[in-house]
């Protein structure tokens, strides 16, 4: 039967339309990732991103993207509809587009952040974008992490058991 539609889960070319409709001085925060297996710790840093703009966009890495990152030969455990679908469900999420290539950089030129997130294991310098989102006078945050909730720990944990 499949999934609902979901208004959240669009294109870069949808978004990209619907942006063209944001009030001036509308602040547009982004983060990505593989969003794997949700958990609090996603649930958190995702809101807290959410609380630094106007709306936050998630770019999703496509199930062929979390392969080329080398998360392991049976990641993505959820295929990225499943995902996607997921993260849409969320009230702090606006949008959610699936990326395809190794990282989110051409959708981050695409959609033009003023705010770029990633959780605290990334240092500032080593965020892709970060210096497209400066460029254009945008701030880059590398929130910390909810202590104690990782993916793979998690998915460690359940292979174990």
């Amino acid at each position: 039967m499949g999934l609902p539609v979901n208004p959240k889960l669009m294109s870069i070319r949808t978004f990209l339309k619907r942006k063209a409709a944001f009030m001036p001085g509308h602040k547009l925060v982004f983060t990505n990732g593989c969003f794997d297996v949700l958990h609090s710790g996603h649930v958190d840093l995702l809101t807290r991103a959410r609380a630094l703009g106007d709306s936050l966009i998630v770019g999703l890495n496509s199930d062929e993207s979390v392969k080329m990152l080398g998360k392991g030969d049976d990641r993505p455990v959820n295929p990225q509809d499943d995902r996607a679908f997921v993260l849409a469900g969320l009230s702090c999420v606006d949008a959610v587009v699936i990326f395809h290539e190794s990282t989110p950089l051409e959708l981050i030129k695409a959609c033009r952040p003023q705010v770029l997130v990633k959780g605290g294991d990334w240092p500032v310098d080593t965020i892709v974008g970060a210096d497209v989102v400066t460029k254009a006078g945008g701030e880059v945050v590398s929130l910390p992490l909810l202590e104690g909730y990782s993916t793979t720990d998690f998915l460690t944990k359940v292979r174990n058991n």
